[in-house]
């Protein structure tokens, strides 16, 4: 038997794991830790250095029992089925009012399922979203909780501790009932989808249209991450065209495959959105993109077939100047689709969001932080009923000086063959949102010929149908 009483328990010891615990254990709580696999079990006590501090076992009847009550217990193992698996193998060994606390990325609807078969065996449950990849585990992520109230402020304590500071706050907050916690992160994936492809398609006309080195572009966004663009992805992206292969010396960025990969959250987050009936192009272009980018065999065929334009080149400053711009306009669109979606998902599964507060906890620790999210958090502070991102009225002062530049570097991509689709769907999402009139009345004309769908009419109430070969 073990002599301590572990503050917190965490299954799945795999990097996230054993970042995320040991972290739980620098901040003055012993944690104990579990894993099927022995190796990651002795590895965890290994760096832990104390068992009295960290601990661990491949035996679930110890861990349990090494925990105080009400237990509190972390899994940080992949979504879906190995989900319900651990918690049915845990179930068996717990109390009344013990937590279990899903940090995956777990599908919103999944979770609501899981909280309320455990609330019938009176175990608490809640999903919580984890950003900032295994450093941010390690050294303070954001965090999202949702679900039971009562039972985050049982782990609030711990959660805050662990959790990334902004100028002093903790960035974890509880956000809202049932599955709000895992639908926020779901969300903040989609948008670092929609980033990441603005981000690539910047640095691709930099060096197909501008003739710039890598080195050129890692100091461009170097300086562009001390402006406005202040980002966690601008400055990875900086440091990521520093490195060199360790064989070859070259540029590394040059030798990996231009083959995307994804989890599955930014898909999940467009098929939401469509069914709640959101737009959000600029995520859904994104998802997208790593499809067809996967189409690399393809992709080699069609490009021996059709012919490419001559690229033209741009003089380096005004390039730079309107690439920054462009990636400034691209990064407020999509936050603000990804914000809309919230919004209205707040709405429809009764989330209650404060989306100014999900703005704060994402300034330090996640994956899409950025100076942006303090106007973005300033703006629904002022006013909680902002239907939309873009009625700000400072944020469509910074969208008005960017958006002749936004033109320019959509109509240079289209003309010289260079694909832009996040910020050429961006853009267009923006000038379809701010048209008063948009040519659907000649679709809507088109569903009532062929299939008597019916429409409106903008000079009189009702819905009327016409015979239209008559």
């Amino acid at each position: 038997m073990v002599e301590v009483s572990y503050d917190f328990g965490l299954v799945g010891l795999g990097v996230m794991g054993r970042n995320f615990i040991l972290n739980v254990a620098d901040k003055g709580f012993n944690a104990f830790g579990h894993d099927l696999d022995e190796t990651k079990v002795k590895s965890l006590i290994e760096e832990g250095g104390n068992v009295n501090n960290v601990n661990a076992s491949s035996n679930v009847t110890d861990f349990v029992n090494s925990l105080s009550t009400p237990r509190k217990i972390m899994l940080l193992v992949p979504a879906g089925k190995i989900v319900d698996s651990v918690v049915e193998s845990i179930l068996p060994h717990l109390d009344s009012g013990d937590i279990l606390i899903d940090g995956g990325n777990s599908f919103f609807t999944d979770t609501d399922r899981r909280e309320e078969y455990l609330k019938s065996k009176e175990i608490h449950f809640f999903g919580t979203g984890v950003s900032g990849g295994a450093k941010g585990a390690r050294l303070g992520p954001s965090i999202m909780p949702g679900g039971s109230k009562e039972a985050y402020k049982m782990v609030q304590p711990i959660f805050e501790a662990v959790a990334a500071k902004f100028k002093g706050e903790p960035c974890v907050a509880y956000l809202g009932p049932k599955s709000a916690g895992n639908y926020v992160k779901m969300v903040h994936n989609g948008i670092e989808y929609g980033l990441m492809q603005l981000t690539s398609e910047i640095y691709d006309i930099l060096k197909k249209l501008g003739g710039y080195s890598n080195s050129e572009i890692q100091e461009l966004f170097a300086s562009w991450n001390k402006g406005r663009l202040q980002s966690f992805l601008v400055n990875i992206t900086a440091d990521i065209l520093t490195k060199k292969d360790e064989i070859t010396r070259a540029d590394l960025v040059d030798l990996i495959l231009d083959k995307g990969k994804q989890k599955g959250t930014g898909k999940w987050t467009s098929q939401n959105a469509m069914d709640l009936g959101i737009p959000i192009p600029s995520i859904d272009i994104a998802v997208t993109m790593r499809e067809i980018s996967a189409l690399k065999k393809e992709r080699d065929t069609a490009a021996e077939i059709y012919s490419r334009p001559n690229l033209e080149q741009i003089a380096k400053s005004e390039l730079a100047k309107r690439a920054e711009q462009s990636l400034f306009f691209g990064f407020i669109v999509t936050y603000a689709q990804g914000f809309h979606q919230l919004s209205e998902a707040s709405k429809e599964y009764s989330y209650e969001l404060n989306l100014s507060l999900i703005a704060k906890i994402w300034r330090a620790g996640c994956i899409i932080r950025a100076s942006l999210l303090e106007d973005i958090s300033s703006a629904y502070e002022k006013d909680s009923s902002l239907s939309h991102l873009l009625f700000n009225d400072v944020m469509a002062k910074q969208i008005k000086l960017t958006i002749s530049d936004v033109r320019q570097t959509v109509a240079l991509g289209i003309k010289n063959g260079v694909p832009l689709p996040g910020l050429t769907n961006s853009l267009t999402y923006f000038d379809s949102l701010t048209s008063k009139r948009l040519p659907m009345n000649i679709i809507q004309a088109q569903r009532d010929y062929f299939g008597s769908h019916t429409y409106e009419r903008t000079d009189r109430d009702g819905i009327f149908h016409t015979h239209w070969e008559e």
